[in-house]
């Protein structure tokens, strides 16, 4: 059997160790490092829990790509600040270098790329494992990553000690459509979150229905190129089609995960012992790290 790989959406998980461990968590100097160490136990549940082989933090060297924004300038728009860059708390930004520096010097492959998101990372990175891989977010776009039996979505939204393990069944279930047509449902129906508006006067329950009578937004559009309608594509709803052509098209490129990220040479085994030990211990000791280091240590050294 391949080794199975992890795939980290590396910023929503440092976000909710931002929120969930209390700021006070400090360095020697009075820096905080609740995100850090918030983060680095992450890491070492994840390993323990899941057993990976390999495992990669994905991260975002662009936030809000230019190609999403100049096909829906709305793209997280609402997440800019008047100085034009993301809305992020102050004592969360300086911790980032520090997370990325810890887990290099342990050997976990940190990856961003220029002019990408985490997802996109993530997602050219699972679209080309052919073996088991699961990706950890509290994003719902990766769930168009699902592929029955392989790839699954281990989803955050109640913290990482219960999350919710997506596979196809479960989205079927959970929003009545196929199980790998997350994107095209997510298309039509919108979604506030990241600034995608949908097309107008299609909520959840009209999505859902079109997504599984029609299996893909591509084959709805055909369909409303035919005569006819019927008791899911009325005349009117094939009117709010026709009339977010142009939406649909863009929407296309700004829902889907990039397939095809130019990705650096890399090797994403996990090791068991630290690459650059001499850099870790000083990152513990000028951090106060010591303690979370120690529990991902453990956890890779334990690993079968």
């Amino acid at each position: 059997m391949a080794d199975r790989l992890l795939l980290l959406d590396t910023p929503s998980l440092y976000f909710r160790a931002y929120y969930g461990v209390p700021e006070a968590v400090r360095s020697p100097d009075g820096t905080p490092v609740n995100a850090v160490r918030g983060l680095i136990d992450m890491v070492a549940w994840l390993i323990t829990e899941r057993k990976p082989q390999r495992l990669v933090c994905a991260m975002d060297a662009d936030w809000r790509p230019q190609f999403r924004v100049d096909l829906l300038p709305t793209y997280k728009l609402h997440r800019v600040t008047p100085n034009g860059i993301e809305e992020i708390p102050d004592t969360l930004f300086p911790q980032v270098p520090i997370m990325e520096a810890v887990l290099r010097a342990v050997g976990i492959q940190v990856v961003g790329v220029k002019g990408y998101e985490a997802d996109d990372v993530i997602g050219t990175m699972a679209t080309a494992y052919e073996g088991p891989c699961e990706v950890v977010t509290g994003d719902r776009d990766l769930f168009q990553l699902v592929r029955d039996p392989s790839h699954r979505v281990l989803y955050t939204q109640q913290g990482l000690r219960n999350m919710l393990i997506v596979d196809e069944a479960v989205i079927t279930s959970k929003y009545g459509i196929p199980g790998r047509a997350y994107a095209d449902f997510a298309l039509l129906r919108g979604d506030p979150s990241d600034g995608l508006p949908g097309v107008p006067g299609i909520g959840d329950k009209t999505a859902a229905s079109l997504i599984a009578t029609f299996g893909s937004v591509e084959k709805l559009l055909v369909a409303c190129e035919e005569d006819g309608t019927g008791p899911i594509l009325t005349a009117g709803l094939r009117r709010r089609i026709e009339g977010a052509r142009d939406y649909i098209a863009k929407a296309r490129v700004v829902v889907d995960v990039a397939h095809d990220v130019p990705l650096p040479e890399m090797d994403t085994t996990l090791p068991r012992t630290p690459v650059d030990p001499d850099r870790l211990v000083e990152l513990g000791e000028r951090w106060g790290l010591d303690s979370s280091l120690n529990r991902l240590l453990s956890a890779l050294e334990a690993r079968p």
